[in-house]
């Protein structure tokens, strides 16, 4: 009987471990700057990066002098079309996750094995009405040519729309797209997000498969930063 206690519990202890070793890792991995002399300026082009605990995505207006993202992501894509939309909301992800887990409690132990050992890519495209500033929701500023280093890197996960499929979203206001690249542990949907703004400049951390290991490097808003003080 202790036996088979020990044949039971043994491979709930090394998965245990497991787990808690990739936290530690993604936690030291988050903690590693790139960019670490890069500094916010004082005005400029205002993104977001947006999260809904565990995943990431960036939020950029929808019309700049720098780019028109309609050209891209026409509203007509959508349901609702008609909309006075004025961001965008660009992320990337695991093709089966995305397209099978309209919410967390869908996801199941096969999807996301399968995730983490490697899925086609998608990009999820949401459009906003003037989004406001949260603890989930977090203005960034970057210069002209951060942000246009930031469009260019965005502009690269786009298929020409004759080589994409398009697939209906959570809500009326959004979209998936066929995108290149392939999903896995070290190349997840937050560290997509990472390695765009890495890319821009910005300083973030080096390794993020966790939604926080991002979050912690994009300030929040001074009134919440307030409230808790």
């Amino acid at each position: 009987m202790i036996w088979a206690k020990r044949l039971v519990l043994w491979p709930l202890a090394v998965l245990a471990g497991v787990v808690t070793l990739l936290l530690l890792a993604a936690w030291i991995g988050s903690s590693i700057p790139r960019n670490s002399d890069w500094t916010e300026p004082d005005a400029g082009i205002e993104i977001m990066v947006e999260t809904n605990g565990v995943h990431t995505g960036i939020v950029m207006p929808l019309v700049t002098e720098y780019k028109d993202w309609r050209e891209d992501f026409p509203a007509t894509d959508l349901p609702a079309s008609t909309r006075p939309y004025t961001h965008i909301s660009a992320s990337w992800g695991e093709r089966e996750v995305f397209l099978n887990t309209p919410t967390w409690s869908d996801l199941s132990l096969p999807t996301a094995f399968g995730a983490a050992t490697g899925g086609e890519g998608l990009l999820h495209i949401a459009h906003y009405v003037r989004p406001s500033p949260s603890g989930t929701v977090r203005v960034l500023r970057l210069r002209p040519k951060e942000y246009l280093r930031l469009v260019g890197e965005v502009e690269a996960q786009i298929l020409p729309r004759r080589s994409r499929a398009i697939y209906p979203g959570y809500a009326e206001y959004d979209i998936f797209y066929d995108a290149p690249g392939r999903y896995h542990i070290g190349n997840s949907c937050n560290q997509w997000t990472a390695d765009r703004l890495a890319s821009a400049g910005v300083k973030i951390g080096r390794w993020t498969p966790i939604a926080g290991g991002v979050m912690k490097w994009i300030p929040k808003p001074d009134s919440l930063d307030n409230s808790s003080r």
